[in-house]
Protein backbone atom coordinates (compact mmCIF):
# COMPACT_ATOMS: atom_id res chain seq x y z
CA UNK A 1 0.00 0.00 0.00
CA UNK A 2 1.44 3.42 -1.12
CA UNK A 3 2.11 6.07 1.09
CA UNK A 4 0.10 9.14 1.11
CA UNK A 5 1.94 11.76 -0.72
CA UNK A 6 4.00 14.43 1.84
CA UNK A 7 1.19 17.39 1.58
CA UNK A 8 -1.29 15.28 2.88
CA UNK A 9 0.99 13.84 5.28
CA UNK A 10 1.85 17.36 6.51
CA UNK A 11 -2.10 19.14 6.03
CA UNK A 12 -3.14 15.85 8.79
CA UNK A 13 -0.90 17.11 11.04
CA UNK A 14 -1.81 20.72 10.64
CA UNK A 15 -5.09 19.76 11.18
CA UNK A 16 -4.33 17.68 14.19
CA UNK A 17 -2.41 19.93 16.06
CA UNK A 18 -5.04 23.10 15.07
CA UNK A 19 -8.13 21.15 16.24
CA UNK A 20 -6.50 19.49 19.28
CA UNK A 21 -5.64 23.25 20.54
CA UNK A 22 -9.12 24.50 19.79
CA UNK A 23 -10.42 21.45 21.73
CA UNK A 24 -8.72 22.40 25.00
CA UNK A 25 -9.11 26.43 24.06
CA UNK A 26 -12.22 26.17 26.72
CA UNK A 27 -9.69 25.62 29.53
CA UNK A 28 -7.04 28.31 28.98
CA UNK A 29 -9.73 30.94 28.14
CA UNK A 30 -11.20 29.51 31.80
CA UNK A 31 -7.99 29.98 33.34
CA UNK A 32 -7.55 33.26 32.65
CA UNK A 33 -10.90 34.39 33.86
CA UNK A 34 -10.19 32.84 37.00
CA UNK A 35 -7.40 34.97 37.07
CA UNK A 36 -8.86 38.22 36.22
CA UNK A 37 -11.65 36.81 39.23
CA UNK A 38 -14.05 36.74 36.61
CA UNK A 39 -14.06 40.60 35.60
CA UNK A 40 -12.11 40.60 32.33
CA UNK A 41 -14.73 40.64 29.29
CA UNK A 42 -15.44 38.86 26.12
CA UNK A 43 -15.08 42.00 24.45
CA UNK A 44 -11.33 42.45 26.08
CA UNK A 45 -10.31 39.02 25.73
CA UNK A 46 -10.92 39.35 22.45
CA UNK A 47 -9.22 42.61 21.57
CA UNK A 48 -6.07 41.44 23.69
CA UNK A 49 -5.77 38.42 21.76
CA UNK A 50 -5.91 40.31 18.35
CA UNK A 51 -3.31 42.30 19.48
CA UNK A 52 -0.54 40.04 21.07
CA UNK A 53 -1.63 38.00 17.96
CA UNK A 54 0.26 40.75 16.36
CA UNK A 55 3.20 40.61 18.38
CA UNK A 56 3.57 36.95 17.53
CA UNK A 57 3.21 37.15 13.99
CA UNK A 58 5.34 39.98 13.34
CA UNK A 59 8.17 37.56 15.05
CA UNK A 60 6.80 34.36 12.75
CA UNK A 61 7.07 36.84 9.65
CA UNK A 62 10.30 38.09 10.35
CA UNK A 63 12.16 34.89 10.93
CA UNK A 64 10.02 33.49 7.89
CA UNK A 65 11.02 36.27 6.23
CA UNK A 66 7.37 36.26 4.50
CA UNK A 67 6.28 39.66 4.57
CA UNK A 68 6.58 40.36 1.02
CA UNK A 69 3.67 38.12 0.77
CA UNK A 70 1.71 40.24 3.10
CA UNK A 71 2.43 42.81 1.61
CA UNK A 72 1.10 41.42 -1.93
CA UNK A 73 -1.79 40.60 -0.32
CA UNK A 74 -2.50 44.17 1.13
CA UNK A 75 -1.88 45.48 -2.72
CA UNK A 76 -3.87 43.33 -4.66
CA UNK A 77 -8.03 44.23 -3.97
CA UNK A 78 -8.91 40.86 -4.51
CA UNK A 79 -7.25 39.58 -2.15
CA UNK A 80 -7.11 41.95 0.08
CA UNK A 81 -10.82 42.42 0.26
CA UNK A 82 -11.52 38.67 0.68
CA UNK A 83 -9.07 38.83 3.56
CA UNK A 84 -11.30 41.60 5.20
CA UNK A 85 -14.18 39.40 4.51
CA UNK A 86 -12.25 36.28 6.85
CA UNK A 87 -11.08 38.83 9.61
CA UNK A 88 -14.47 40.04 10.22
CA UNK A 89 -15.93 36.25 10.18
CA UNK A 90 -13.06 35.20 12.34
CA UNK A 91 -13.03 38.25 14.72
CA UNK A 92 -17.14 37.11 15.38
CA UNK A 93 -16.63 33.56 15.85
CA UNK A 94 -14.00 34.45 18.51
CA UNK A 95 -16.17 36.76 20.16
CA UNK A 96 -18.69 33.91 20.24
CA UNK A 97 -16.58 31.68 21.00
CA UNK A 98 -15.05 33.86 24.15
CA UNK A 99 -18.53 34.45 25.15
CA UNK A 100 -20.08 30.71 24.85
CA UNK A 101 -17.00 29.78 27.13
CA UNK A 102 -17.18 33.09 29.96
CA UNK A 103 -20.51 32.05 30.33
CA UNK A 104 -20.18 29.17 31.22
CA UNK A 105 -22.18 28.01 28.17
CA UNK A 106 -19.10 25.85 26.45
CA UNK A 107 -21.65 22.67 25.89
CA UNK A 108 -23.21 25.08 23.28
CA UNK A 109 -19.82 26.07 21.61
CA UNK A 110 -18.85 22.26 21.06
CA UNK A 111 -22.25 21.81 19.67
CA UNK A 112 -21.35 24.70 16.65
CA UNK A 113 -18.43 23.01 16.16
CA UNK A 114 -20.33 19.40 15.77
CA UNK A 115 -22.61 20.93 13.43
CA UNK A 116 -20.06 22.87 11.40
CA UNK A 117 -19.89 20.05 8.86
CA UNK A 118 -23.48 19.73 8.32
CA UNK A 119 -23.48 23.52 7.97
CA UNK A 120 -20.37 23.16 4.87
CA UNK A 121 -23.09 20.66 2.93
CA UNK A 122 -25.48 23.20 3.24
CA UNK A 123 -23.01 25.57 1.97
CA UNK A 124 -22.12 23.93 -0.67
CA UNK A 125 -25.72 23.26 -1.92
CA UNK A 126 -26.03 27.31 -1.56
CA UNK A 127 -23.36 28.59 -3.16
CA UNK A 128 -22.19 25.91 -5.67
CA UNK A 129 -25.75 24.30 -6.40
CA UNK A 130 -23.70 20.57 -5.61
CA UNK A 131 -27.36 18.36 -5.11
CA UNK A 132 -27.39 16.87 -1.55
CA UNK A 133 -27.14 12.48 -1.52
CA UNK A 134 -29.81 10.62 0.40
CA UNK A 135 -27.92 10.24 3.30
CA UNK A 136 -26.74 13.85 3.18
CA UNK A 137 -30.26 14.62 3.64
CA UNK A 138 -30.78 12.24 6.29
CA UNK A 139 -27.43 13.45 8.44
CA UNK A 140 -29.35 17.19 8.35
CA UNK A 141 -32.76 16.17 9.51
CA UNK A 142 -30.91 14.31 12.37
CA UNK A 143 -29.23 17.22 13.39
CA UNK A 144 -31.92 19.63 13.05
CA UNK A 145 -34.16 17.22 15.08
CA UNK A 146 -31.40 18.04 17.95
CA UNK A 147 -31.09 21.50 17.49
CA UNK A 148 -35.01 21.80 17.67
CA UNK A 149 -35.16 20.17 20.85
CA UNK A 150 -32.49 22.50 22.47
CA UNK A 151 -34.19 25.23 21.17
CA UNK A 152 -37.67 23.61 23.07
CA UNK A 153 -35.42 23.16 25.82
CA UNK A 154 -34.00 26.29 26.57
CA UNK A 155 -36.91 28.17 25.42
CA UNK A 156 -34.29 30.44 22.95
CA UNK A 157 -32.48 29.49 19.38
CA UNK A 158 -29.07 28.03 20.49
CA UNK A 159 -27.40 31.61 18.71
CA UNK A 160 -24.14 30.16 20.30
CA UNK A 161 -24.04 27.35 18.29
CA UNK A 162 -25.48 28.47 15.33
CA UNK A 163 -23.61 31.78 14.77
CA UNK A 164 -20.23 29.85 15.58
CA UNK A 165 -21.10 27.04 12.94
CA UNK A 166 -22.71 29.56 9.99
CA UNK A 167 -19.25 32.13 10.80
CA UNK A 168 -16.66 29.28 10.45
CA UNK A 169 -18.26 27.47 7.82
CA UNK A 170 -17.95 30.37 5.75
CA UNK A 171 -14.62 31.31 6.88
CA UNK A 172 -13.05 28.45 6.12
CA UNK A 173 -15.11 28.79 2.52
CA UNK A 174 -13.25 31.96 2.17
CA UNK A 175 -10.23 30.96 3.09
CA UNK A 176 -10.36 28.14 0.64
CA UNK A 177 -10.24 30.59 -2.24
CA UNK A 178 -7.41 32.43 -1.04
CA UNK A 179 -4.15 31.35 -2.87
CA UNK A 180 -2.03 32.31 0.11
CA UNK A 181 -0.65 29.77 2.81
CA UNK A 182 -2.21 29.37 6.33
CA UNK A 183 0.21 32.14 8.32
CA UNK A 184 0.38 34.94 5.63
CA UNK A 185 -3.67 34.57 5.41
CA UNK A 186 -3.48 34.83 8.96
CA UNK A 187 -1.15 37.77 9.31
CA UNK A 188 -3.37 39.66 7.16
CA UNK A 189 -6.46 39.33 8.46
CA UNK A 190 -5.37 39.98 12.29
CA UNK A 191 -3.19 43.35 10.70
CA UNK A 192 -6.76 44.28 9.85
CA UNK A 193 -8.26 44.12 12.83
CA UNK A 194 -5.67 44.97 14.93
CA UNK A 195 -6.64 48.91 15.13
CA UNK A 196 -10.17 48.59 16.01
CA UNK A 197 -8.92 45.80 18.87
CA UNK A 198 -6.20 48.31 19.47
CA UNK A 199 -8.27 51.44 20.02
CA UNK A 200 -10.54 49.52 22.56
CA UNK A 201 -7.98 48.74 24.78
CA UNK A 202 -6.73 52.02 24.72
CA UNK A 203 -10.64 53.01 25.58
CA UNK A 204 -10.22 51.24 28.06
CA UNK A 205 -7.19 51.50 29.47
CA UNK A 206 -8.18 55.41 30.02
CA UNK A 207 -11.34 54.53 31.91
CA UNK A 208 -8.97 52.19 34.56
CA UNK A 209 -11.10 49.19 33.46
CA UNK A 210 -8.36 47.49 31.55
CA UNK A 211 -7.53 43.47 32.94
CA UNK A 212 -3.70 43.81 31.88
CA UNK A 213 -1.62 44.80 34.66
CA UNK A 214 -4.67 44.96 36.85
CA UNK A 215 -5.00 41.49 38.45
CA UNK A 216 -1.67 40.34 38.44
CA UNK A 217 1.51 38.20 36.67
CA UNK A 218 -0.63 35.07 36.57
CA UNK A 219 -3.15 36.92 35.02
CA UNK A 220 -0.85 38.66 32.64
CA UNK A 221 1.02 36.03 31.40
CA UNK A 222 -2.24 34.11 30.36
CA UNK A 223 -3.38 37.49 28.57
CA UNK A 224 0.03 37.78 26.15
CA UNK A 225 0.10 34.12 26.18
CA UNK A 226 -3.32 34.27 24.55
CA UNK A 227 -2.11 35.95 21.36
CA UNK A 228 0.47 32.30 20.69
CA UNK A 229 -3.15 30.58 21.29
CA UNK A 230 -4.80 32.41 18.53
CA UNK A 231 -2.73 32.70 16.22
CA UNK A 232 -0.95 28.94 16.19
CA UNK A 233 -4.28 27.09 15.69
CA UNK A 234 -5.67 29.32 12.88
CA UNK A 235 -2.20 29.13 11.35
CA UNK A 236 -2.06 25.38 11.50
CA UNK A 237 -6.30 25.22 10.26
CA UNK A 238 -4.68 27.67 6.96
CA UNK A 239 -1.93 25.30 6.00
CA UNK A 240 -4.05 22.29 6.84
CA UNK A 241 -7.37 23.69 4.53
CA UNK A 242 -5.08 23.65 1.60
CA UNK A 243 -3.61 20.76 1.90
CA UNK A 244 -6.63 18.19 2.99
CA UNK A 245 -9.70 17.99 0.56
CA UNK A 246 -13.08 19.52 2.86
CA UNK A 247 -14.16 15.83 3.51
CA UNK A 248 -10.80 15.32 5.41
CA UNK A 249 -11.12 18.45 7.31
CA UNK A 250 -14.34 17.77 7.58
CA UNK A 251 -13.38 14.38 9.87
CA UNK A 252 -10.85 15.87 12.08
CA UNK A 253 -12.95 19.00 12.50
CA UNK A 254 -15.12 16.11 15.27
CA UNK A 255 -11.79 16.54 17.68
CA UNK A 256 -12.21 19.82 18.45
CA UNK A 257 -15.79 19.65 19.30
CA UNK A 258 -15.47 16.22 21.60
CA UNK A 259 -13.01 17.43 23.48
CA UNK A 260 -14.80 20.54 24.33
CA UNK A 261 -17.51 18.56 25.27
CA UNK A 262 -15.08 16.31 27.40
CA UNK A 263 -13.39 19.68 28.92
CA UNK A 264 -17.21 21.78 29.82
CA UNK A 265 -18.84 18.07 31.45
CA UNK A 266 -15.92 16.67 32.97
CA UNK A 267 -13.52 20.08 34.30
CA UNK A 268 -16.00 22.83 33.98
CA UNK A 269 -18.99 21.11 35.69
CA UNK A 270 -21.31 22.53 33.22
CA UNK A 271 -24.61 20.52 33.87
CA UNK A 272 -25.44 17.90 30.99
CA UNK A 273 -29.32 16.80 32.26
CA UNK A 274 -31.10 14.06 29.94
CA UNK A 275 -32.80 16.37 27.20
CA UNK A 276 -29.78 18.14 26.70
CA UNK A 277 -27.55 14.42 25.99
CA UNK A 278 -30.48 13.74 24.09
CA UNK A 279 -30.51 15.99 21.62
CA UNK A 280 -26.85 15.72 21.40
CA UNK A 281 -27.41 11.79 20.54
CA UNK A 282 -29.60 13.05 17.61
CA UNK A 283 -26.88 15.08 15.80
CA UNK A 284 -24.13 12.55 16.91
CA UNK A 285 -26.10 10.08 14.95
CA UNK A 286 -26.65 12.91 12.28
CA UNK A 287 -22.67 12.87 11.49
CA UNK A 288 -22.59 9.22 12.35
CA UNK A 289 -24.84 8.85 9.04
CA UNK A 290 -22.75 11.99 7.56
CA UNK A 291 -19.36 10.20 7.56
CA UNK A 292 -21.19 6.58 6.92
CA UNK A 293 -21.81 8.62 3.59
CA UNK A 294 -18.83 10.04 3.17
CA UNK A 295 -16.98 7.15 3.51
CA UNK A 296 -18.93 5.98 0.45
CA UNK A 297 -17.87 8.70 -1.82
CA UNK A 298 -14.53 8.35 -1.10
CA UNK A 299 -14.38 4.44 -1.64
CA UNK A 300 -16.44 4.84 -4.98
CA UNK A 301 -13.72 7.33 -5.80
CA UNK A 302 -11.10 5.32 -5.61
CA UNK A 303 -12.27 2.83 -6.98
CA UNK A 304 -13.36 4.68 -9.90
CA UNK A 305 -9.83 5.97 -10.25
CA UNK A 306 -7.84 2.62 -9.70
CA UNK A 307 -10.29 1.26 -12.53
CA UNK A 308 -9.21 4.06 -14.94
CA UNK A 309 -5.90 3.54 -14.15
CA UNK A 310 -6.06 -0.09 -14.45
CA UNK A 311 -7.22 0.96 -18.22
CA UNK A 312 -4.40 3.44 -19.03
Amino acid sequence: MSEPPPASRHGLLYGLAAYGIWGVFPLFINALSLAADRQITAEEVLAQRIVWSVAFLVIVLTLSRRWPMVATCLRVPTLRWTLVATAILIAANWYVYIYGITSRQTLQTSLGYFINPLVNVLLGMIYFRERLRRLQWVAIALAACGVAGMTMQAGEIPWIALGLAGCFSIYGLLRKMVPVDGLVGMSVETFLMVPAAAAYLMWLANKGEIALTNYGPVADTLIVLSGVATALPLICFGQAVRRLPLSTMGFLQYLAPTLQFLCAVLVLDEPLDQMKLVCFIWIWCGLAVYSVDSLIVLRNRNLVTRSAARRG
